[in-house]
């Protein structure tokens, strides 16, 4: 069981309720240094099942640590199971894999999780858009693949039309699941904004048949839609649109050069700097403060060649079922603005190896 399934968390419930059996058993028992003894060692036992069933439980809503790997130090995703394959082409469902990239411009090395839609071919006649999808803090792309159940819903949303087929991608933002970067070059610290636009763009242009052109957007939940709409901002020539969920207007955090309060603050960027031309879909819950509040202020101060759609859900709130509810048309806004795979009538070589699958592996549907 992984460390944020819910066999986990029942498993702790069980453990904690038997504590407290046994401390009520155990009460009268003995004598002297010997219930002492007792009582002691089952209170403890008792007290600490009590708290790891309550951390397990928030760590299943929020997954801090989304394995045990995690956990301990290791890799976020060591405990994932992961076959050695290629991927499948023009299989009927999409697919999940499991990409290492190793950053040269960040000198971060993380894993990204890639979405192959339904039908695809990497015999160089298709190309297809890219989206990178971004998780909240604190989470990791499992939020993704867990709780909004994205690649079912990607599936559905590509066989009804309502999305082309597009390859998503959903890395995660940090070698540490404590450290809260929002998507930002820390000073002295983890140079994330690089290697979200930089390093992972760079191994899945040479790994896989992607647009090079205006095909390319953002989409988070959350903190991933403060990233969304800032890395959107800051990257017009790598992203054409950015759809947030419950996203913000500022990071929230300290970059360590007062930055947040200037260029990672995108009310501030709107104001003071050239405005870029991208399109945002910025989607808040009504129940939902600052995520409702940020989006008004950004679609107030938003003008051209910056263009803003906005949709909002009545009640809500900052939760999974909000994000739920906004994921597929905020996916499907996307796709109107990248538009479609571009198609060429010449395949790429038999022997082509520039898109070699040697570190791929096919990861389940966790």
């Amino acid at each position: 069981m992984s460390l944020d399934s819910l066999g986990t968390e029942i498993t702790a419930v069980v453990v904690a309720v038997l504590s407290a059996v046994a401390l009520s058993a155990v009460w009268n028992r003995g004598r002297g240094w010997q219930r002492i003894s007792l009582r002691t060692v089952t209170a403890v036992l008792c007290l600490l099942s009590a708290a790891a069933s309550g951390l397990l439980a928030v760590n299943r809503q929020v997954e801090i640590y989304p394995t045990w790997s995690s956990l301990t130090g290791g890799s976020p995703d060591g405990d994932v199971a992961v076959p050695a394959s290629a991927p499948v082409r023009h299989s009927p469902k999409g697919q999940i894999l499991n990409l290492s990239v190793a950053g040269p411009a960040s000198n971060l090395t993380m894993p990204v999780y890639v979405y192959l839609p339904p039908g695809y071919q990497d015999d160089g006649t298709v190309r297809y858009p890219v989206v990178e999808a971004l998780h909240g803090y604190p989470g990791s792309p499992t939020g993704w693949l867990n709780r909004l159940h994205v690649a079912k819903v990607l599936d559905q949303e590509i066989k009804t039309g309502r999305m082309a087929p597009t390859i998503v991608l959903f890395p995660y933002q940090t070698p540490d699941p404590l450290l809260d970067t929002e998507c930002t070059n820390l000073a002295g610290g983890p140079q994330t904004e690089t290697f979200l636009t930089k390093d992972v763009p760079a191994v899945v242009r040479a790994r896989f048949p992607v647009r090079t052109d205006a095909g390319w957007g953002l989409i988070g939940y959350s903190a991933g839609g403060y990233c969304a709409i800032d890395l959107a901002m800051r990257h017009p020539g790598q992203y054409t649109a950015g759809a947030a969920m419950s996203g913000y207007a500022e990071p929230g955090i300290a970059i360590g050069n007062g930055t947040e309060k200037t260029l990672y603050n995108d009310l501030w960027r709107l104001k003071h700097l050239p405005v870029p031309a991208v399109a945002l879909y910025l989607a808040a819950a009504r129940a939902d403060g600052q995520p409702l509040r940020d989006t008004h202020a950004l679609a107030q101060a938003a003008h051209a060649p910056l263009s803003v759609t906005t949709s909002y859900i009545d009640g809500g709130g900052h939760n999974v079922q909000t994000w739920q509810a906004m994921e597929a048309p905020a996916f499907d806004w996307l796709s109107t603005q990248l538009g479609r795979p571009v198609t060429s009538s010449t395949p790429a070589p038999a022997d082509d190896q520039s898109r070699s699958p040697a570190s791929l592996a096919i990861a389940p549907h966790i």
